[in-house]
Order: structure tokens, then sequence, then C-alpha cells
């Protein structure tokens, strides 16, 4: 597996229904910050959830990992970095860092990966054609 040059950057301002009594980021938002970033992923790179729906796939998390490095507070706004990963195995792998957008403050890595099913729900094994044209497309095979 190997980054991929395909990233997305994108800025959000943390909300306060995403904050706790603390003002500070609730840990189970940055999931969400993380979805942000894999949607407008797609939308810049022409691989976002309607495409693969589109195609005959759905593509759910099978695993997530998250480092929590720094604290984000409310009314902060933060940067998504979301890179691709290049892999041969049938599946979506992303690689975050969240940034703080005041200082450039890495306050989050995290990385995610999913898996194709068709809209029967079996498990793709293969790289689906389209996800190959895909990755060709954008010179990573």
């Amino acid at each position: 597996m190997e980054n991929s040059p395909l990233v997305n950057r994108t800025t959000i301002r943390v909300r306060f229904s995403e904050v706790d009594a603390m003002a500070i980021v609730w840990h189970g938002n940055y999931v969400k910050y993380l979805e942000d970033g894999r949607e407008a992923f797609g939308l810049e790179h022409g691989v976002g959830y309607n495409e693969i729906y589109a195609m005959g796939y759905t593509t759910p998390i099978v695993k997530m990992e998250l480092s929590y490095l720094r604290p984000v507070k409310y009314g902060e706004e933060v940067e998504i970095e979301t890179r691709f990963v290049n892999s041969e195995a049938a599946k979506l792998i992303f690689d975050y860092r969240i940034y703080r957008k005041s200082d450039q403050e890495v306050v989050l890595k995290a990385r995610t990966v999913q898996v194709f099913l068709d809209l029967d729900g079996n498990m793709e094994l293969n790289i689906p054609a389209f996800f190959q044209q895909w990755k060709e497309s954008k010179g990573l095979v």
C-alpha cells in the first residue's frame, strides 16, 4: 500500500452541538469529521457515494483507527486532510490528518478501511471494474 497524490482538504468550524461541557470537541464527533473529509474527497475526485452506488455498490467502513493528539474547542476551525491510500485490494483506504487552522497543529491522525458490497450485501473480493477504471484515470495503476 502506498499513499497516492490524491488529497482533499476541507475546512469546518466546530459547532456548539459537537462539544462537551468543557467546550472541547467530544471524541465521537471526530468520526463525523472523517465522514466530511471522505465526502469532500469523493466530490473532488469523482468517486463519491452517489457514483459508487450508481455502479451497484456500497462501501461500509470495516476498520477505523484514530489517534487524538490535541483538543479542539468550540468555534475553532479545523482543516480535514483526506488522502487516498492506493492498494491492490478491493478496498477504499484513507489516511487523515486534522489540523487546527489557526496554527496548523495536527490534532488528530486517523485511517479508515472500507470494503465494496454489492446491493445484495455480498462482499466484492475483486476490484470492481468501475473502481479499476477510476484508479487508471488517476494514474494509480
